[in-house]
């Protein structure tokens, strides 16, 4: 049975403000976790870095690095205290959040990590690779179990079905694959997308999963029968992101046409959604009251509460407008906080805070880079021969890190606005230099 349904409500954003924005990112923010305790979020971006928030608070807790290249995928697992991530340099990291530290690397793909997926109770993670492959990791015994071959292309997205048993992945040719995961088999391939399955989410309490492609659907399938429940067309242009609720009554898909969707799936048809005005969205995610949800475009992640009739609506303040800049100052300076908050995560400004994630930024202007006693600089960044200034800081945000002194692990950050620069450069210049007054 194919439904070709229409969409039935977007709302602009100006109609349906946001409840909150996590921003802290230095790059496209390409996946999102919540926690299973709903209390904590990751973000995973471009930047080659994590975020771990409260979500309450909309508060970064720490940045967590140790990926090689862009991170394009996270999830908890069951326990909350760890997680999973992919990333372009190949290797899916198995983190600590207690100790915020990447404790395992798990190497094998030869090409970049799309997407991961932790199995129900944890024990095992699975993983998509543009290698063709998609592989099985034993996260007890934190070694490789199984490599999955099939795909005559690269592997976009996988998911455990919702009790464990099954795998199921998407590839750049729309073709999705069925695993039997205790025995490392292919059960069923299905097809049915026009164009590439761009991600996969399973639906809980159902043998069914969502898919979303290029061909602008989101489609819903049984894994056991291997057929079609439903099709469901409401954006323009390829849809980039799915996520469902822990009820398993809704998914939101989130597409390169800034629009955020809502969908019932009993009846196959939009509750709600939004018109979003900052580019395409990477990725979605439900709290576990599935009230609540996630979405990431940009840098920025907002908070959404879905009113109880459905619609996206107002739970709260923007708490946007405050962070980083409490005191509401509009000046120049005031403006450089703003910008500032992006690194706040990594970096303190103050004698007193010292090193986070990243140095302390305490007496920045005239040291040379690298020299700070204390914090393990890479041997790329301490025999680069900078001396931060106002000069180098702006040229370190205009071509980015990656230019300036290659081979360091800072995170990739560019910021194209030379006014942006300008008000951020006055901003540190305040409140890094010794005795600066508050």
């Amino acid at each position: 049975m194919r439904l070709r349904l229409l969409s039935l409500l977007v709302l602009l954003l100006a109609a349906a403000p946001v409840k909150a924005e996590l921003a802290g990112h230095g790059g496209a923010v390409k996946g999102i976790a919540v926690s299973p305790d709903g209390r904590r979020v990751l973000t995973a971006s471009f930047d080659y870095s994590l975020i771990l928030w409260d979500l309450e608070s909309q508060r970064p807790l720490a940045r967590l690095l140790g990926h090689d290249a862009p991170v394009n995928a996270v999830t908890f697992l069951p326990d909350g205290r760890h997680a999973v991530t992919g990333s372009d340099d190949g290797t899916v990291g198995l983190w600590d959040l207690e100790e915020t530290r990447l404790t395992d690397r798990f190497r094998g793909h030869e090409g970049k990590v799309a997407a991961v997926a932790v199995s129900p109770d944890g024990r095992l993670a699975a993983s998509a690779g543009w290698d063709r492959t998609v592989r099985i990791w034993d996260l007890v015994a934190r070694r490789a179990l199984l490599v999955l071959e099939g795909h005559a292309n690269n592997v976009n997205a996988v998911t455990f079905s919702a009790d464990g048993t099954r795998l199921i992945s998407g590839d750049y040719d729309g073709v999705i694959r069925v695993w039997d995961v205790a025995e490392g088999t292919e059960r069923k391939v299905i097809t049915g997308h026009d164009f590439s399955v761009n991600m996969l989410a399973a639906v809980p309490g159902s043998s069914s999963v969502v898919s979303v492609s290029i061909d602008e659907s989101v489609r819903l399938w049984d894994v056991e029968a291997g057929r079609e429940i439903a099709e469901m067309v409401g954006h323009e242009g390829p849809v980039l992101s799915i996520a469902a609720s822990a009820d398993g009554r809704r998914v939101a898909s989130g597409g390169i046409d800034g629009r955020l969707r809502v969908w019932e799936l009993a009846e196959q048809r939009t509750v709600g959604g939004v018109e979003l005005r900052t580019g395409p969205i990477w990725a979605i995610a439900f709290a576990p009251d599935g009230k609540t949800l996630l979405s990431a475009a940009g840098d920025t992640v907002r908070v959404w509460d879905i009113a109880a009739d459905g619609e996206i609506g107002v739970a709260g303040n923007d708490a946007v407008a405050a962070a980083g800049n409490p005191s509401g100052d509009t000046s120049n300076a005031g403006r450089g906080a703003r910008v500032f908050r992006k690194c706040v995560a990594c970096h303190s400004v103050t004698a007193d805070d010292g090193n986070k994630a990243g140095p302390t930024l305490y007496s920045l202007f005239g040291r040379r880079a690298g020299a700070l006693p204390g914090y393990p600089y890479s041997d790329a960044l301490r025999e680069s021969g900078v001396v931060w200034t106002e000069e180098t800081v702006d040229k370190l945000f205009e071509v980015g890190p990656d230019v300036l002194t290659p081979g360091s692990k800072m995170p990739l950050q560019r910021m194209p606005d030379p006014h942006d620069r300008a008000d951020l450069i006055r901003y540190l210049k305040r409140v890094t230099e010794p005795n600066a007054e508050d």
